[in-house]
């Protein structure tokens, strides 16, 4: 899980709350969505201390990626992951009101394991890629941004990948916009 240092957070936010109320909201979201990951181990990437200080005090490991910026830093913690054993990551980012669990998203059976799928909840534009599940042997490269649920999709094809798309309204929603603090009220 990708988590930007809490104090620039949410800047998008910036005319409606003031900058302790983004940096709280940030705080709050990222730990819910560690809550949501359950069962499923949790490690964080980050360059941030404060936020590397609040993971672990949440049982998230915490993976140090300074300077890569989102894409460089999933992939790097994909990377770091895959080299330690495991053959499937499942990126949530860290702002998703309603997320209740990602396994869904991760293989439930050893049969789903030797297949190279990569499963993604888009966002509710489809537009932006909130939760992917990638094999960590794939070469996956991660490209955020508007646009990102495209370029996923596209990056899976060029990696010969089978693809499947989870349409969850909990997991298509997240916050970004004034628009979008409407779903902390629901």
């Amino acid at each position: 899980m990708p988590v930007k240092a809490f104090r620039d957070a949410k800047l998008r936010l910036a005319g409606v709350l003031t900058t302790e109320e983004r940096r709280r909201l940030a705080r709050e979201l990222a730990a819910r969505v560690i809550g949501a990951a359950g069962p499923l181990p949790v490690s964080v990437v980050c360059d941030d201390h404060e936020v590397a200080a609040f993971a672990e005090s949440l049982g998230a490991r915490v993976i140090w990626t300074p300077g890569l910026g989102l894409s460089g830093a999933v992939g790097a913690g994909v990377a770091r992951l895959g080299s330690e054993g495991a053959d499937v990551v499942v990126v949530a980012h860290a702002d998703l009101p309603r997320a209740r669990n990602f396994e869904r998203l991760a293989p439930a059976r050893e049969h789903d394991r030797d297949q190279a799928v990569v499963r993604i909840a888009p966002d509710r534009v489809f537009q932006g890629t909130n939760v992917i599940a990638v094999p960590t042997a794939a070469g996956f490269g991660f490209s955020y941004g508007r646009g990102s649920f495209h370029r996923h999709l596209e990056e899976a094809r060029r990696l010969s990948l089978a693809t499947e798309v989870v349409e969850d309204p909990d997991l298509s929603a997240d916050v970004d916009l004034p628009a979008d603090l409407a779903l902390l009220r629901r």
